[in-house]
């Protein structure tokens, strides 16, 4: 699974709200609700993000193991 949680980090270590991301990025509601969400975006807006946040890819996301892969081994 992916997960947005380094994002909502480096937001909080920045000082940044998430309405100042959502309007300088140029999310939409609907996008910027699935990155809390830890749910599916297109890889542009993760390069929006980056360009925005001048960081790389895994500053603002993170691959975490399904609790059912594990339990499937």
């Amino acid at each position: 699974m992916i997960t947005y949680e380094p994002l909502r980090i480096l937001m909080v270590k920045r000082k940044l709200k998430k309405m100042d991301v959502v309007n300088q990025c140029g999310l939409s509601p609907t996008t910027a609700s699935k990155l809390w969400n830890d749910e599916y975006v297109a890889l542009s807006v993760i390069d929006r993000l980056c360009n925005l946040l001048d960081c790389n890819v895994g500053d603002i996301l993170e691959h975490k193991k399904d609790a059912e892969d594990s339990t499937s081994k």
